[in-house]
């Protein structure tokens, strides 16, 4: 399996597993509250909303949450507080590319935190640019193995526009040009029902080989980006074997 299908499970595993509900749902609601402030409350007049409550109902946010930042963002009451999209990007251990999504309403304040969580978990922040060009912008699907074969899976996809689907005993993967990916999740949907996670992404056009003990660095800092309350995503090009990412996903 390509790498970033490897990462791709290994995060959908964290965050399967992740106990910070609040922290989860707080990135998802502000998400809301950007989609709508930009593109109306309408969701289906609003690509960016829809994906954004598909994704927060997956993750079980609660329904007055959804309805709350939604009027948040459409200026109906609450603190009108203005978040502004950033990303960053940097190094990790080994030299892997490490870019950082964001949404912050103090962007001084978001890059001195960002950039002390690259210093103390082996990495540094580079500047806009540094590392992009290694990475795609793509969407993304992610099923369970068990919503279909892997044949019918990426027959479906195929059928549906997308341009791959990987799958392992675990996981379906399915990625598309970013352009089509309202379209291909839609079909898809309405074949397999809604998908475990699904969003435009950054895939990796070059890949990082590291070994175990730059892997599990890696992982900490990836969670300490995660834990910061102005970050998304993190996304990175790490690749290890077959047996470090077992013991990987074991500790994760």
């Amino acid at each position: 399996m390509a790498g970033h299908s490897k990462w791709a499970n290994i995060q959908h595993r964290k965050g399967a597993q992740d106990k910070k509900r609040a922290k989860i749902f707080a990135k998802l609601g502000k998400e809301i509250q950007v989609a709508a402030k930009l593109g109306g409350p309408d969701p289906d007049a609003n690509p960016r909303l829809r994906l954004a409550l598909a994704t927060a109902r997956a993750q079980s946010l609660p329904k007055d949450r959804i309805e709350a930042a939604i009027n948040k963002g459409a200026g109906i009451g609450g603190d009108d507080v203005d978040y502004e999209e950033m990303r960053y990007e940097g190094y990790g251990p080994g030299g892997t590319a490490v870019i950082v999504d964001a949404l912050t309403d103090n962007k001084n304040r978001s890059a001195g935190d960002i950039r002390a969580c690259f210093t103390k978990n082996g990495g540094n922040m580079g500047e806009s640019n540094s590392v992009l060009f290694m990475f795609d912008r793509v969407g993304q699907l992610i099923y369970k193995a068990n919503i279909a074969t892997a044949d019918k899976m990426f027959e479906g996809a195929v059928e549906a526009g997308a341009g791959d689907c990987e799958s392992d005993d675990n996981f379906h993967v399915i990625t598309c040009e970013a352009d089509d990916f309202a379209t291909v999740r839609d079909v898809l949907v309405e074949k397999f029902g809604e998908p475990e996670e699904s969003g435009l992404i950054w895939k990796p056009n070059v890949m990082s080989d590291i070994n175990e003990d730059q892997a599990r660095t890696l992982m900490k800092l990836v969670d300490a980006l995660e834990d910061n309350d102005d970050v998304q995503t993190v996304t990175t090009n790490m690749d290890v074997s077959d047996d470090i990412m077992e013991k990987l996903m074991e500790s994760a």
